[in-house]
């Protein structure tokens, strides 16, 4: 096979390698016999479980798979296994009181959780957000974006054989989470959102912080990880021309977030629906046409410029306003601990609202954001109570997972562990 002889020259590697694959994948397709000969056993077809606990599924999914020698003829994602019931947990406790389950859905990304979801409660309750707190939530929606993309690109390289990526990428996210740690006092587990703004305005000095690690520790390192894995000859090859979906398929599967874009759909909530104040900042929505995981890796790659770039909008934005990040909403906002304190009004509101909740008019809304994953949607009902009367949660896990099946199908048993990680998945968002 002389003439499959990758050159390392990024461009035309790229589409040779894809070319070759989609071939190689088509003409296994064709070539299958579903005849089983007894007299020939190495034809065989075979099933196998990979997972529920398995380290390249990156969470508790379990994938059931059909294999006829190394080609996977049938996939099956079967999701389900935590059984975590997000959302009936949600009926029965206040608004406020569900903020800190939000962190423990994409437990990758919890700030940018918090804000989609306090942002559906204000929209059926009627709250408005100062200025200053949108674009509070603004920088860390976008901090969220830069953490998870790091784990994405990290773990995918790792699952693929590049353990040298993931160090680095990690590395990088410790450092994140010492700025979430200077932010609100918590690393992992924020819950720094409220219903009505954020929980404090960051002090001059985090901010500043941010911006040096912006200007010097983190674009070094995303350099660096890009140089060693663009023109890797045995990177390329396991994710060029693998999984690949077409836009017309990406679309009907209901795929979103990266795995859409890199199928060529240009679409994105900050653009086609602002919230916050994303109609006020500069960037470009990054999209890919090839459709295959080297497609969705390098969107993901490409977004992190992009979100660098709002950050220090977002930084040069705060450090010349001013103003509230919480709103003067008694009926719906907690109160300061400081005015609890020293005024009995402020009291007895923190009592009212701590026993009995926000309690939002009779109606149903749906309020969504452009999460890392994906579109993040949360869709409340309200009877007029201080806790919800029903909650459906739109998370992209599970509606990535659903691409699973397709790009699988054809594909060698190893090529599936480069998909997974090329989908992004995170179980405890898919088991809500």
């Amino acid at each position: 096979m002389q003439n499959d002889i990758i050159p390392l020259t990024a461009t035309s590697t790229l589409e040779r390698v894809r070319r070759v694959r989609q071939q190689k994948m088509v003409q296994r397709v064709m070539d299958k016999d579903t005849t089983v000969m007894v007299e020939d056993p190495l034809e065989n077809e075979m099933v196998l479980n990979m997972g529920p606990q398995h380290p390249a599924t990156h969470g508790v999914l379990r994938v059931l798979i059909k294999v006829d020698g190394e080609t996977v003829v049938k996939c099956i994602p079967e999701l389900g296994y935590l059984h975590r019931g997000f959302e009936k947990l949600a009926e029965n406790m206040t608004y406020h009181e569900f903020i800190p389950h939000t962190d423990r859905l994409d437990y990758i990304s919890p700030m940018s959780n918090n804000v989609a979801y306090v942002m559906a409660v204000e929209k059926l309750a009627g709250v408005e957000v100062p200025e200053r707190g949108e674009w509070v939530r603004m920088l860390v929606c976008e901090m969220a974006r830069l953490s998870n993309h790091l784990l994405a690109m990290g773990c995918t390289a790792m699952d693929v054989g590049a353990l040298t990526v993931f160090m680095w990428t990690f590395t990088q996210r410790e450092k994140m989470y010492d700025l979430f740690e200077m932010l609100c006092g918590a690393r992992f587990t924020t819950s720094y959102t409220r219903i009505g703004g954020v929980a404090n305005d960051p002090h001059d000095d985090v901010l500043s912080a941010i911006r040096t690690w912006l200007n010097d520790e983190f674009p070094t390192m995303l350099a660096k990880s890009e140089a060693l894995v663009k023109k890797n000859r045995i990177f390329i090859d396991r994710m060029a021309g693998i999984g690949y979906v077409s836009r017309e398929k990406a679309i009907s599967l209901g795929l979103t977030g990266p795995c859409l874009r890199a199928s060529g759909v240009e679409f994105d909530l900050r653009k086609h629906k602002p919230y916050l104040q994303y109609d006020k900042v500069d960037f470009d929505i990054i999209t890919d046409t090839d459709g295959d995981c080297w497609a969705r890796f390098m969107v993901r790659v490409r977004e992190m410029h992009e979100s660098m770039k709002i950050l220090h909008q977002v930084l040069d934005k705060l450090s010349t306003m001013r103003g509230p990040v919480m709103a003067d909403n008694p009926k719906h906002v907690l109160p300061r601990k400081a005015e609890i304190y020293t005024k009995m009004e402020e009291l007895i509101n923190d009592f009212m609202l701590v026993n009995y909740g926000t309690m939002p008019p009779k109606g149903e809304v749906y309020s969504s954001i452009e999460a890392p994953k994906g579109e993040l949607g949360f869709y409340i009902a309200s009877d007029g109570s201080g806790h919800p009367w029903k909650m459906k949660i739109r998370s992209p896990s599970t509606t990535n997972l659903q691409g699973l099946k397709y790009m699988a199908e054809g594909s060698m048993i190893s090529d599936v562990v480069a998909i997974i990680g090329s989908i992004d998945p995170v179980m405890g968002e898919a088991d809500k």
